[in-house]
């Protein structure tokens, strides 16, 4: 099926950021495991596996649309030092793919095609979802206090 105008370029742009967040989300889950936070790692390695599945989704829907997918681009991955650091930057990037998610429902409308904005309306649900999340660890670090948060972190839960 052929793509409607701007589509492919559209979800090869979202893919550049998926690829870039897998990998900050993985680089920030393995420091959250090297520094003993078990449940963070566990927490964050997740989060990084959804993007991976995201990103699977976006390059079958290119493929659909009989676009190319372009795995070669890579946004800029933030590291953060600390957790709270790791925390910001990972809502820094899931708030920008909620606005590119939005833009792309946006011409996904304008253009007529209702299923890639489905998809994206979907996919962003997801990433509004981790939002909150980072919201509301950043809010118990607010709260309790980082050592507190921390200590909290060091065992996944049920262990």
């Amino acid at each position: 099926m052929k793509a409607k105008q701007g589509v492919v370029d559209l979800l090869n742009k979202l893919l550049t950021e998926e690829l870039t967040v897998i990998n900050q989300y993985f680089l920030h889950a393995k420091m959250c495991k090297n520094w003993g936070y078990e449940h963070l790692h566990h927490h964050v390695l997740d989060r990084s596996y959804g993007e991976m599945k995201d990103a699977k989704e976006v390059i079958d829907r290119i493929l659909f649309l009989e676009g190319l997918p372009n795995m070669q681009r890579l946004g800029t991955v933030k590291i953060g030092e600390t957790v709270p650091e790791q925390l910001k930057a990972d809502l820094d990037k899931e708030k920008a793919m909620v606005k590119m998610m939005t833009e792309g429902i946006q011409h996904c409308t304008k253009v007529g095609d209702f299923s890639t904005r489905h998809m994206l309306e979907d996919m962003v649900k997801d990433e509004e979802e981790h939002i909150d999340w980072i919201e509301t660890q950043l809010e118990s670090i607010k709260q309790v206090g980082l050592q507190n948060y921390l200590s909290e972190q060091l065992h996944e839960e049920g262990s």
